[in-house]
């Protein structure tokens, strides 16, 4: 599995150089290894004033460079041997795999030594990890503070804190960890908070542990990639189930199906692996390692279909995947954006299915305003659409509207 710094193909660059930006020669040679040659916008607009020391919240896509916008402040700032000073919590082990493996690269003409924290594998080697007195920790919170807890490590040092996928970090699920381990860290200290969305009352919630932050917004507004075919199909919830399996069988093609509950991701795998598809999942109670070789078995053509949690799939970038499916409709517009932005990249072109229910008709009215557009109605073999009905209550004919 990669797990390195995204790579920047299709993915905008700016004119400027990196040396511009303030960075050692030392960090633009690291990244001269990596076939890094110009920042991407969210690069260009926060790295020179988080070298400055200043806090920020950086919003950009999945696949923008978020991880070397932080990265490479943090790596120029802090040398080896002054003990842990430099804190990356992540919601999913995926992204904290990713941000390690590339302070990993940047660190290693300075002996910058990181350590990475996460659940689904042995505490043993962590262990050993921190004790060799690491200079960074990338972790999960959940996995962090049980370190904690058993007094394996100390934040009391902190000069820098990321936060990334900021917008699940501070979500009802992440905020008391958080919040626990902000107690143990300097109240003098750099935050930086990184994420693909960013819905208001979270930024808000931000701002009240961030000094004057610095707010970079790369997003684009609510639009999607123009090779994007965007389908709705709207049936009644107990059919939901039935137009996933029947959609998994009309297309090919690497599929990404996003489902919020593990309960659904078990019961579609079964069925899934039943009618003999090549079929992975990832969710929270998967170990590390099956999480891994889903990953990749999707990225070499092992398995066609993944089928992930909310939250376990934030940090995937497979640039190969040609149809997304929603099973529900996404929580926020920005979180459809979000997931839309995982196919059509570059000059590609994809599918985005969204599988809804009436009782969703509200969040799909919102999601069409935002980007423009009406989300054309389809329908999936076998399985009978929400359509029009008429209702006769004491003699008189009601029109029951059952479409949006």
């Amino acid at each position: 599995m990669f797990t390195g710094p995204v790579p920047q193909t299709h993915v905008q660059t700016t004119d400027r150089t990196f040396s511009d930006l303030g960075l050692s020669a030392e960090i633009v040679a690291s990244l001269e290894d990596l076939g890094f040659e110009h920042p991407t916008p969210i690069q260009s607009e926060v790295i020179t004033p988080a070298l400055e020391g200043r806090d920020v919240i950086g919003l950009a896509e999945t696949g923008s460079g978020k991880t070397a916008a932080f990265g490479l402040p943090m790596a120029e700032r802090l040398r080896h041997g002054k003990g842990v000073r430099g804190l990356i919590l992540c919601p999913t082990r995926e992204i904290a795999l990713q941000s390690k493996a590339f302070l990993d690269v940047l660190g290693r003409r300075h002996e910058l030594d990181t350590a990475c924290l996460i659940g689904g594998v042995a505490m043993g080697p962590q262990i050993d990890a921190l004790n060799n007195r690491p200079d960074v920790i990338v972790a999960t919170p959940g996995r962090l503070y049980d370190h904690v807890g058993r007094g394996n490590v100390r934040l009391d040092r902190v000069e820098q804190l990321v936060l990334d996928e900021g917008d699940h970090m501070l979500d009802m699920g992440f905020l008391p960890q958080i919040l626990r381990i902000l107690e143990l860290l300097p109240d003098k200290r750099q935050t930086m908070l990184f994420s693909a969305t960013m819905p208001p009352p979270i930024e808000r919630l931000a701002q009240r542990f961030m000094r004057d932050p610095l707010r970079v917004d790369i997003l684009p507004s609510h639009k999607t990639a123009e090779g994007i075919e965007h389908c709705l199909y709207l049936v009644e919830p107990s059919d939901m189930r039935g137009c996933l399996m029947s959609l998994v069988e009309e297309r090919g093609g690497s599929t990404l199906i996003f489902l919020r509950r593990k309960v659904d991701a078990e019961w579609a795998f079964r069925q899934l692996e039943k009618e003999k598809h090549l079929v992975a999942r990832i969710h929270s109670d998967r170990s590390q390692q099956q999480r891994v070789q889903a990953l990749e078995g999707l990225r070499s053509g092992k398995h066609r279909i993944l089928l992930a949690t909310n939250i376990a799939a934030r940090g995937i970038d497979i640039p190969i995947i040609e149809h997304i499916i929603n099973f529900g409709v996404p929580d926020t517009v920005e979180e459809y954006v979000h997931r839309a932005g995982r196919t059509a990249r570059g000059d590609a072109e994809g599918v985005v299915s969204t599988i809804a229910s009436w009782q969703e008709k509200e969040a799909l009215r919102m999601i069409e305003r935002a980007i423009g557009q009406s989300l054309p109605r389809c329908t999936a073999r076998g399985v009978e659409p929400y359509v029009e009905r008429r209702t006769t209550i004491r003699g008189r004919k009601l029109r029951r509207r059952r479409m949006l």
